[in-house]
């Protein structure tokens, strides 16, 4: 029940059983199920970085560096500049020489003495890769990469316009302009363009389906008026189109900036070649964002449920490179509701679904239908309508008002089946249930039986039922070789990017073989346990898999456990998931026994039911409950509560939101099932995690982590912002900050979690939050830590100005005010990301053909020549591993690619619930789960508000219509706040 794996040692993501990776898909992939999305790169300026370990240029040819780390480059062109209100501004002084002069701030009084402390321009970017990439490894390997060259002529130009297009008979006076959709967009264009063929080829231009159109030639900057016709039976609609000239695109800036002449981004060049790349699978597939599906994927669609199926597609974007520009390309796989009639629809949908008894559905109806775009039969037309609503009368009493071709009312009314009937010679059948209402200002009402679900309509997988949640994984499961081929196929089908022949009218190629590189197979660190004595152990590590067990061996420090709790939700249910409770305690006593750690029985035994999970108000005062009972007869507080429950419930937010700010109990849940079959590997995992929160150690590193050899503290801090769905309109984003409070072992930590605005991606009170988490370090340690290594989680490219002009200057600041001055190095920890290593052989990988724990890539797919390398620090026992993509922003510690990439593969050991390496550097790791937790607390209070709601905010089908008063509540910091006894505990393992 917790968010962890029962079934092996690596707990998954969401929790009530299978393990794996992050997601627990054995792809490691963080989100979704299989491929993740990658972002465009946009950056503006990026200062150079030259660390004292460096030498003469700096490695690949780049220019001379400065000799000052964190001055600018030399002349930049064109520099973007930006302000900030923060304390810390900038201090630079150009000279005539054209060489920047850093002016340093002497050191406040009191101030401790690490280094001569500067103040540094927020207008930076991330920093310079130090050296020519890591070169300390225990094997090389060969691998493929799926990124595919692309070649252009820097001498070639890319004319960006701005497209107008507008109505020609403007609207009723009174009324707005009609807002025009993306597809009536899209035929405009096709008319435009067929009308002059000579002027606007269509082959020489991409169309961003809004405003710009960018062409290889020149396009005369005129008006134009367009007839366009849905359908040979409709009346074509006339449109004014304003083609303007906005920029000139020279690609030899993209080629200065990949040979490293410049170091400004051409961002605008970038994205429209991109959608130059994007033009042909826009044509001739279904286009959803950065996902591309066939139009007609019957070849390709599996069933997952009634009316739902999966379609295999791809996404691709183009990537700045050290090997120049490349277009990298991954698969997809998504759930689409099928086409077919919206009434064959329903009947698969929803469950006794009779058409005599329509009314008594009419609420699950809604459910599926709102929101749907749908096509109709009764005219040869294209246009597609979006069901707003369903009539409140049934189609046999609807009736409107006759419209003249003047379009002014006539005298009298018609109904709508005597319309059809008029107008179309169709007689409707099903004249008993409501018809469609499309919505608009007009009257556009069309019986459910003549319209048909348009194709390529996503069907949001948290949404699945069990079976097919599972059958979907097991279609973005493909292995290795299976993924590979699969890549190659889409790389040269006419489908896609390649096809159509439009790269080649604007000068650019792509190769369709991937890119090879050679990685570098890290060595796993040398780790340390404790003998069932307490004697430390070392470990014996798998040679492939990087994996160890507890057989004959303990945690390297085990919380003795002696006064904890059981609380059964399962009591009062049918005998088959009633928790066996003495045969489960005397297990898990056992388990603890042979670790060597003392567990002593439960001082409290508690039955309760699944009915009052479900209730807030008898679960909080259950648990205040407990809470007082033991404090008084025990005289100290639980330090766990073992709550067991017989399936997955929404309860399960609630009891996790009450325990962990309220009342102050650390809650440990499993489903009953699991408890009663008693696996020796499920006990395991649950010691594990039980150890982990009440304060133990599981595993430790024997040597220091690397780079920090000297005897000054360290901390490490992760941090994430967890959004809500893309169909929640209102809800807050949860920020989570996590850092360590132990050193050298580094593996214990505390979390902090608060609300923001709606999708706010930066993290509000940055500084606040670490400078009260480093209060809790002092106070654990007697010391502050004088270096801080912070991981940040879930930026794009697009936002890695943000966090080193807000976030970190905000940190910055605060510690500056609180007179207190760490070195601290930034990382961003990228996941949602579409490379993919593939081994060249057999021996070049594991044996289910993925590459092996530790490979690093940091040569040919990486950045030009920032700081970035991917490593894949997991064994991937199902599907093809991803990799994890570091990109170093700012650093004050003077890494070398080598040290870094050491220090975050050892610190993928101690991740604290499972005996493996994980995919993703663990202060990132525990920042997602603390994060993830805030959504379920904000998920709890909302069901709370409205107690006969069975659906949480993050799963319904509608889009969230929570009032103010309940938004501005759930922002509120102190909703968030955990209680005491449970912030600096690791309560979200």
């Amino acid at each position: 029940m917790e968010r962890g794996s029962y079934r092996n040692t690596t707990a998954g993501r969401d929790g009530y059983g299978g393990g794996g990776g992050r997601s627990g898909y054995g792809g490691g992939g963080r989100s979704g199920y299989g491929g993740g999305g990658g972002r465009g790169r946009e950056r503006e300026f990026y200062p150079q970085h030259q660390s004292s370990a460096g030498s003469g240029g700096g490695g690949r040819g780049f220019p001379q560096q400065p000799q000052n780390r964190w001055q600018q480059r030399p002349n930049p062109p064109s520099p973007v500049t930006h302000t900030s209100s923060s304390s810390v501004p900038p201090h630079f002084n150009m000279p005539n020489d054209g060489q920047p002069k850093v002016r340093t701030l002497p050191l406040p009084d009191g101030a401790p003495k690490l280094k001569e402390q500067k103040v540094e321009n927020t207008t930076t970017g991330p920093i310079r890769r130090p050296d020519k990439g890591g070169t300390v490894s225990i094997r090389s390997c060969n691998l493929r990469v799926n990124h595919f060259p692309v070649t252009f002529n820097p001498q070639s130009i890319i004319m960006h316009y701005n497209v107008d297009v507008r109505a020609t008979v403007p609207p009723k006076k009174g009324l707005p302009p009609k807002k025009i959709s993306k597809s009536d967009l899209s035929m405009i264009r096709d008319q435009l363009f067929a009308d002059h063929p000579q002027t606007l080829p269509l082959l020489k231009t991409a169309y961003d389906g809004e405003k710009s159109i960018f062409s290889a030639v020149p396009l005369p900057e005129e008006t134009f008026t367009v007839e366009v016709s849905k359908g040979e039976d409709e009346r074509a609609v006339s449109y004014t189109v304003t083609i303007t000239l906005v920029n000139k695109l020279e690609l030899r800036k993209l080629r200065d900036y990949l040979s490293c002449r410049v170091y400004s981004i051409p961002r605008d060049i970038l994205q429209g070649m991109d959608l130059v790349v994007k033009e042909n699978p826009t044509r001739s597939t279904i286009a959803l964002g950065r996902y591309f599906f066939p139009n007609n994927p019957s070849m390709v669609e599996r069933g997952l449920e009634p009316g739902i199926i999966a379609i295999g597609g791809f996404q691709h974007s183009l990537k700045t490179t050290a090997q120049g520009l490349s277009l990298c390309l991954d698969t997809s796989v998504l759930s689409f509701r099928k086409k077919m009639s919206v009434l064959d629809f329903l009947h698969d949908r929803i469950r006794g679904f009779n058409l005599a008894e329509f009314w008594k559905y009419k609420k699950a109806v809604e459910e599926e239908l709102l929101g749907l775009k749908v096509n109709v039969t009764h005219r040869r037309t294209k246009q597609k309508y979006t069901i707003a609503r369903l009539t409140p009368k049934d189609t046999r009493h609807i009736t409107f008002p006759i419209l003249g071709e003047d379009g002014q009312n006539l005298p009298g009314s018609t109904s709508l089946v005597a319309y059809f009937k008029q107008k179309y010679r169709i007689n409707i059948e099903y004249k008993d249930i409501p018809a469609l209402d499309f919505g608009g200002n007009k009257t556009n009402f069309v019986p459910m039986e003549l319209c048909v679900l348009v194709e390529g309509q996503r069907y949001p997988k948290e949404y699945l039922d069990k079976n097919a949640s599972k059958n979907l994984k097991n279609m973005c499961l493909a292995s290795p070789r299976e993924r590979e081929s699969t890549i190659q196929m889409m790389m040269k089908s006419g489908d896609g990017p390649c096809g159509g022949g439009i790269l080649k009218n604007f000068g650019m190629n792509v190769k369709t073989s991937m890119t090879n590189v050679t990685g570098r197979v890290i060595g796993p660190p040398a780790l340390k346990l404790s003998d069932p004595r307490g004697r430390s152990t070392s470990v014996k590590l798998d040679a492939e898999k990087c994996h160890w067990n507890l057989v004959g061996r303990s945690m390297v420090e085990g919380k003795p456990v002696e006064c904890w709790g059981i609380l059964d939700f399962t009591s009062n249910g049918p005998n088959w998931c009633r928790l066996r409770g003495n045969q489960f305690v005397d297990n898990l006593m056992d388990k603890y026994r042979k670790l060597g750690i003392v567990m002593k029985e439960p001082v409290c035994y508690e039955h309760s039911s699944m009915q009052k999970l479900g209730d807030y108000n008898s679960l909080s005062d259950l648990l205040e409950k407990i809470n007082d009972r033991v404090q008084k007869n025990y005289r100290q507080r639980l330090q766990f509560l073992l709550c067991v429950m017989a399936n997955r419930d929404h309860g399960y937010k609630c009891l996790k939101w009450i325990a962990e700010t309220k009342v102050g109990i650390v809650t440990q849940c499993c489903l009953s099932g699991n408890a009663n079959e008693g696996k020796d590997q499920y006990l395991t995992n649950l010691a594990l995690k039980i150890n982990a929160k009440i304060g133990g150690s599981n595993v430790e590193l024997i040597n220091r982590l690397p780079h920090f050899k000297d005897e000054s503290p360290v901390m490490f801090i992760g941090a994430d912002v967890n959004h809500p769905g893309s169909r929640d309109i209102d809800s807050p984003s949860i920020a989570a900050v996590v850092a360590t409070t132990n050193w050298p072992a580094a593996n214990r930590y505390a979390a902090r979690v608060c609300a923001q605005e709606h999708r706010v991606e930066k993290i509000v009170n940055f500084g606040e939050v670490c400078l009260d988490l480093v209060t809790h370090y002092e106070k654990s340690n007697k010391v502050r830590p004088q270096k801080i290594v912070i991981f940040r989680d879930g930026v794009s490219e697009s936002q890695f100005e943000m966090v080193l002009a807000q976030e970190l200057t905000d940190l910055k600041a605060v510690f500056q005010r609180s007179n207190y001055f760490p070195t601290i190095t930034l990382i961003v920890a990228q996941k949602r990301h579409q490379t993919r290593l593939f081994p060249t052989g057999p021996k070049e990988g594991t044996g289910n053909g993925n590459v092996f724990p530790g490979t690093v890539v940091d040569t040919m797919v990486v950045h030009p020549f920032e700081f970035d390398f991917y490593l894949c620090s997991h064994y991937g026992s199902l599907g093809t591993s991803k990799p994890t993509h570091y990109h170093v922003l700012w650093d004050e510690h003077e890494f070398t690619s080598d040290d870094l990439q050491k220090l975050i593969y050892d610190m993928c050991f101690t991740f604290a619930r499972c005996t493996k390496p994980v995919s993703l550097v663990p202060p990132v790791y525990y920042a997602d789960l603390a994060a993830y937790r805030g959504r379920l607390y904000y998920e709890a209070r909302m069901s709370a508000q409205s107690p006969g709601s069975a659906v949480s905010s993050s799963s319904s089908h509608l889009a969230s219509s929570s009032s103010s008063s309940t938004t501005s509540i759930s922002n509120d910091p102190g909703f968030y706040k955990l209680h005491p006894n449970t912030e600096n505990r690791m309560f979200f393992v």
